[in-house]
């Protein structure tokens, strides 16, 4: 088991690097994580929704994700509020008072889960979630201690160093934690590491002294990974304009020791989108940073792109200089749709499309170009509401109580600026809200017959000038196709980033980072210790 002194310390990205290096030495391994808290999702072949990062993390095993391997999903709604996903499917909402009155049903989950995996793959390596220090939040566990405890698992604790601080983080956690539990904590690793390993020796030999606990070993912080993240702390540190990045960069080379890394410039990650130097031709690409948006790591592959400029914008007047503007998906449409009306973001959306601008809704967003949004069941609501679109697109949308979440394949049904009339694209749904034409909705994408239709769905549609375009399919970017289409559009060169191979590029740079930087021979150990009981 891998757990960690706080949120983002790198639970994640070890647990995925682990799974890449054991299945690298021919063991069948898995991914486990009892209980996500976040708004990046995505659909198994059943049709089931899980968190991203047991998704990414199933991809470096070499293996089909499975419900299994993250029981219990909760999507953020709210200050208090959440959508519980249990085994994959919207099991009702849940307020933060109340969570611990489902526990010991979500205990039962969470224990079968974890059996089913162990009695099909050789390994199972488990994630802990924000820190098992936390004693307000001991008593309800069900994804840290209690599930080490529940199967005597052998826990690496991971400290981020590039936030400071990381010596006390560690020593801290252990010091919190009672005596049975720290017991099963087997060696610590410090994650994020920039600088001379040598001048770091002193410290580990301090945390092995002090903690009794072996230095399991040092990553160094991966720039440029392009993996998609768990939740909103990567967009925290990703959501900024230019103009505050030229600000920030500006301080950076200002600040005292420039010519090395500043605190401020370390704390920009190397993928951020940086500015444009003058004359460059890259296109730019802004994606409005929705209070509630969700899935925003299917954004990832558009950041990648050389060509292109991506950024995230929370103000109206950030429009400004956008070539295509993105509205994304959202755990909450209606609340969103009200806050783009109050900010000012609708008629800065329909005025970059009277300029000349392109704009692209992806499912919730999507939604929100059309005419009105009805929730008669207070789906999202309690009492039920309806919102008038920001009425670009020819559409409707009636939410219903059942969750669609499914892998598709589609086809285009008409030339348009993510590819040409018959082209399949893959992707996925997951959504509440059903689309309805109000008029000629020109080219839209049209579901084939499903089992769960019966007939045709509509998916999407474009406006009449081909300025705006909806659909209710997630993961577009991933296609190298789309990403082709968009750029011609953009009057730039075809995409050479082929994103598969990419991914698989990175899993094997985590793989590498556990072989060069952690002991392995420690990590061995450790599992044959765990066969023999």
């Amino acid at each position: 088991m891998v757990q960690g002194t706080a949120s983002s310390a790198g639970k994640s990205l070890l647990v995925t690097a682990l799974c890449r290096w054991f299945r690298r030495r021919g063991v069948r391994v898995a991914p486990f994580k009892a209980q996500n808290m976040a708004l990046n999702a995505g659909v198994t072949p059943e049709g089931l929704e899980m968190g991203r990062a047991q998704i990414v993390q199933a991809e470096a095993c070499g293996i089909a994700p499975h419900v299994d391997m993250n029981p219990v999903l909760l999507k953020p709604e709210g200050q208090r509020r959440s959508q519980l996903v249990l085994l994959g499917r919207t099991a009702g909402h849940v307020e933060a008072g109340a969570f611990n009155q489902k526990k010991a049903a979500l205990r039962d989950a969470v224990a079968s889960s974890l059996h089913r995996l162990r009695s099909e793959y050789e390994l199972v390596i488990i994630e802990g979630a924000g820190s098992p220090a936390e004693v307000n939040l001991r008593a309800g566990d069900i994804v840290n201690m209690h599930v080490a405890r529940l199967v005597q698992a052998p826990v690496l604790l991971v400290g981020d160093i590039d936030r400071g601080g990381v010596l006390a983080a560690l020593v801290g956690t252990l010091e919190l934690l009672p005596p049975e539990e720290r017991a099963l904590i087997a060696g610590l690793v410090i994650n994020k590491f920039r600088g001379d390993l040598d001048l770091l020796r002193p410290a580990l030999d301090f945390l092995s002294e002090r903690t009794g606990k072996p230095v399991v070993g040092v990553l160094p912080h991966l720039h440029d990974l392009a993996l998609a993240e768990e939740d909103s702390t990567g967009l925290e540190r990703r959501g900024l304009g230019e103009r505050e990045l030229e600000r920030r960069e500006l301080e950076a080379r200002r600040a005292p020791g420039a010519g090395r890394p500043s605190a401020t410039d370390a704390a920009l990650p190397a993928n951020m989108p940086r500015t444009l130097a003058a004359g460059s031709t890259a296109g730019v690409v802004a994606i409005v940073r929705l209070p509630h948006l969700s899935n925003y790591d299917e954004f990832l592959p558009l950041e990648l792109e050389p060509q292109l400029s991506v950024r995230y914008i929370s103000k109206p007047e950030e429009v400004a200089g956008a070539e295509l503007l993105i509205l994304p998906g959202s755990k909450h449409t209606l609340n969103d749709l009200e806050w783009l009306h109050k900010t000012g973001f609708t008629a800065a959306l329909r005025a970059h499309v009277r300029d000349g601008g392109h704009l692209l809704g992806i499912c919730g967003g999507c939604q929100m170009l059309g005419e009105l949004i009805d929730d008669p069941g207070g789906v999202e609501t309690p009492g039920g509401a309806q919102r008038e679109g920001l009425g670009l697109l020819a559409l409707r949308t009636v939410f219903q109580a059942e969750k669609r979440t499914v892998l598709v394949e589609r086809r285009l049904a008409a030339h348009g600026w993510l590819g040409e009339a018959g082209d399949v694209v893959r992707g996925y749904l997951m959504h509440m809200g059903r689309l309805q034409c109000t008029g000629e909705a020109a080219g839209a994408v049209t579901a084939l017959t499903t089992a769960e239709e019966g007939a045709q769905a509509i998916e999407g549609a474009r406006s009449a000038d081909g300025r705006v375009y909806g659909t209710m399919l997630h993961g577009l970017f991933e296609n190298d196709a789309v990403r082709s289409a968009l750029l011609r559009r953009l009057g730039r060169e075809p995409s050479r980033l082929q994103w598969s191979g990419r991914k698989e590029r990175e899993y094997e740079r985590l793989a590498d980072a556990v072989e060069e930087n952690l002991d392995t021979a420690l990590l061995e150990r450790l599992v044959r210790q765990q066969v023999r009981k």
